[in-house]
């Protein structure tokens, strides 16, 4: 049976949690704290759960960035555009697309770069937003022993199924050696 399809119902450490077995499609079902040899060239995470933009969201993240441009929070000026309504800035999109993944990708990482960002089509307030994510590579790191480098597209889509994001994300994760040296903190008993 593949690691990932293991239950953790008879552990004694809750290290690592599995939502459903893995399918026969090649999808996997969310894993916390994923370790390097574990991601797989063609393996596909989609997020067990989804976001919904609120006016609020998308206002305050706008405003947060010094973003001037009124498309993402002046009703009446975005009625006047071909969206006719407030665009949710790319950014909070990119934002918690990443969010959405980390469980299954980068939680015990981090980020070395995003790149090929494109935007098929416009994300508004109110809409869901889901992610899913292809590994690409994975490569042992050449300077850091202990971890991999992973290759990953990533993409948001919409309730409906419209994609609206779509990027290549690297990121560098422990190997299982290293990972099980380092615990993540928990509380003081």
């Amino acid at each position: 049976m593949p690691a990932c399809a293991r239950s953790t119902a008879n552990r004694s450490s809750p290290k690592r949690r599995w939502s459903t077995p893995r399918s026969t499609r090649g999808t996997i079902a969310t894993v916390s704290a994923r370790s390097f040899e574990d991601f797989k060239a063609g393996d596909v995470y989609r997020s067990r759960v989804g976001r919904t933009i609120s006016q609020a969201d998308n206002t305050h993240f706008t405003l947060l960035t010094h973003n001037t441009n009124q498309i993402h929070f002046n009703t009446h000026y975005a009625a006047q555009t071909e969206f006719e309504k407030p665009l949710v800035n790319s950014f909070l999109t990119l934002a918690i697309v990443t969010g959405l993944m980390t469980p299954d990708t980068s939680e015990r990482g981090f980020a070395l770069g995003i790149k090929d960002v494109t935007l098929p089509a416009p994300l508004f307030e109110g809409d869901t937003l889901y992610a899913d994510t292809e590994v690409l590579e994975a490569r042992p790191s050449r300077s850091r022993p202990g971890w991999g480098i992973v290759t990953l597209k990533q993409r948001g889509i919409k309730q409906d199924g419209t994609i609206v994001l779509v990027m290549t994300r690297v990121i560098m994760v422990p190997t299982r050696a290293l990972a099980a040296s380092v615990r993540f903190p928990e509380p003081r008993a």
